[in-house]
């Protein structure tokens, strides 16, 4: 059995399909609220989520300050975005997963799965757009 230490934002649709995807395919989840981590105390190790992936990739484009324009990730060094994140959790691309000392960020299914050795994929599906947002925009007119 796989022992995932999963970082969530507690009530997010998302992460709650996410664990189900890891759970169903027997994993044990060690669950942890990404929003109250002492990440101030070990920005090293809240970098380390992001391995090689560009900083923009580092981020959650559903967060407010994304959305409303106040932040622009592409914009942003290595340390102004952990700077950042560490000010405002919400940020921070979820879910940040530590596996045997590994770790990554996000939920691509497939390559989570690879990663895992376990068959995560399914085809069309996405477990990182936030759905209450994509809902809210319609309705604004905005999707």
């Amino acid at each position: 059995m796989i022992t995932v230490h999963f970082y969530e934002k507690p009530g997010c649709i998302n992460n709650t399909r996410q664990k189900k995807r890891l759970t169903d395919a027997g994993c044990l989840l060690v669950i942890y609220d990404i929003l109250q981590q002492p990440w101030a105390k070990d920005k090293a190790r809240l970098r380390s989520f992001f391995a090689d992936l560009p900083v923009a990739q580092w981020f959650n484009y559903s967060a407010p300050a994304i959305k409303n324009g106040d932040l622009i990730p592409e914009r942003l060094s290595e340390a102004e975005a952990i700077e950042r994140m560490v000010a405002d959790p919400l940020l921070i691309r979820r879910p940040l997963l530590e596996v045997n000392g590994q770790r990554r960020a996000g939920f691509d299914p497939q390559q989570i799965g690879l990663w895992l050795g376990l068959p995560l994929a399914e085809a069309g599906a996405d477990l990182e757009s936030c759905p209450q947002l994509e809902r809210r925009d319609a309705a604004d007119g905005r999707g």
